[in-house]
């Protein structure tokens, strides 16, 4: 299993006609890759769903990573939710967070379990409530350990956001800042988007003009941890010193949402989210959204899949919505054109495609044989605005493409 489980990620990331010092760099991030990379999604769902325009009885191809959109979106009512992933701990997330939402008994055992995630309570509900109804390779992982000989269970009594690949990163990211006489959670003190501005300005700006800093953000190998292939970190610079680029990011993430609004600029400066009753939450741990998700959540279907292989053996015309996080930046043009041609195979009229790049810009002109692309139309103002939306300020750009009319 876990054999399979590195060749699919190594098969996704891996370039072979890349040269040698590249393919390195593939598979240390390939090797990395394999644990748990996203105890949260960073995408933000409340923009996907702007974006989708999920229907009630849509059906929904997803990346499931982290799982907290896979979830929010059940809220709009879709029919059913094909979540895949090349990473098996991902999987197992998806798998825990459906019978968790399925068999806790109420919305603040779910809230302590996935919102706090912090709490010895979480290991009792898992082993009551849980565990007797999750399936047998998911309970394997979570009961497993990792490799400090920690149960992994055990992160949602310690907080398991502080966990997995880019938890690590963030907490390297704290340290280095404290370091250097800034403590990040600073900027949760603010009051209002000025001060959150001015905190930035004065705390945060001039940290990325230190020689270190621009040192190691220039190593390809340095934003492993944010879940960022050697492929796509090109992209993500885009001419500029990554140390700028990171910069401008991350002023995006503290100044441009009001801190109430934003549960990624909490994860991110914090490291959890807010213990306040009204802390901003995702959609499907919100208490107004307690009983639909509840009710929905076995709509949600979880594969060990890639997304390609995944359409290709689906019917014709049997998918609405698809949504790619930014998988594709990692992805040759023959692999584009590959997935694409089961987008297409598999779209229903009216279906809509949301993905996002780390650069700014569409990946897909150029890159698509024309009379493939021809068959999508690029919602390029709507993508702008999105893209100024989204609270999770990682990506240069948010797309939307809409299945244009037969015969097109």
């Amino acid at each position: 299993m876990a054999s399979q489980a590195n060749r699919k990620i190594a098969t996704a990331v891996v370039r072979e006609d890349a040269d040698q010092k590249q393919r390195l760099l593939d598979r240390a991030f390939a090797l990395a890759f394999k644990g748990l990379v996203y105890a949260q999604i960073w995408e933000d769902p409340v923009v996907d769903m702007e974006a989708l325009a999920i229907e009630p009885g849509n059906r929904i191809a997803t990346i499931a990573s982290g799982g907290c959109n896979v979830f929010s979106y059940l809220t709009a009512d879709p029919g059913e939710i094909v979540a895949v992933d090349l990473n098996t701990a991902h999987v197992a997330l998806n798998h825990l967070k459906r019978t968790a939402v399925e068999r806790l008994p109420d919305h603040a055992s779910l809230r302590r379990f996935f919102g706090d995630a912090d709490s010895k309570a979480n290991i009792a509900d898992y082993q009551q409530y849980i565990a007797p109804h999750l399936d047998a390779v998911s309970r394997a992982y979570w009961e497993g350990r990792d490799l400090a000989g920690r149960r992994r269970i055990g992160g949602f009594a310690r907080g398991v956001y502080r966990r997995g690949l880019l938890g690590n990163f963030i907490g390297l990211a704290h340290l280095a800042a404290r370091l250097n006489g800034v403590d990040p959670r600073v900027l949760l003190t603010a009051k209002s988007v000025a001060e959150q501005r001015a905190i930035f300005d004065a705390k945060f700006a001039p940290f990325f003009d230190r020689g270190f800093i621009r040192w190691v953000t220039a190593q390809r190998s340095s934003l492993f941890g944010l879940g960022i292939p050697p492929a796509q970190y090109d992209a993500l610079a885009g001419g500029k010193p990554m140390a700028d680029v990171l910069r401008a990011r991350l002023e995006k993430l503290a100044c441009d949402f009001p801190l109430a609004e934003n549960y990624f600029a909490w994860q991110a400066f914090g490291r959890g989210y807010a213990k306040d009753d009204r802390a901003p939450l995702p959609p499907y741990l919100q208490a107004r959204h307690y009983d639909a998700v509840k009710a929905r959540a076995g709509r949600v279907r979880m594969l060990h899949a890639n997304m390609t292989d995944m359409l290709a053996a689906s019917d014709a015309a049997s998918f609405d919505r698809f949504v790619f996080l930014d998988a594709q930046d990692w992805m040759s043009d023959a692999q584009l054109a590959a997935l694409w041609t089961e987008v297409t195979r598999t779209a229903r009229p009216g279906a809509r495609v949301l993905f996002r790049t780390a650069a700014e810009p569409s990946l897909l002109s150029g890159r698509l044989p024309d009379d493939l692309l021809r068959r999508w139309e690029y919602r390029a103002e709507d993508s702008a605005g999105f893209t100024r939306r989204d609270r999770s300020a990682i990506y240069g750009g948010v797309h939307l493409y809409v299945l244009r009319g037969a015969g097109i």
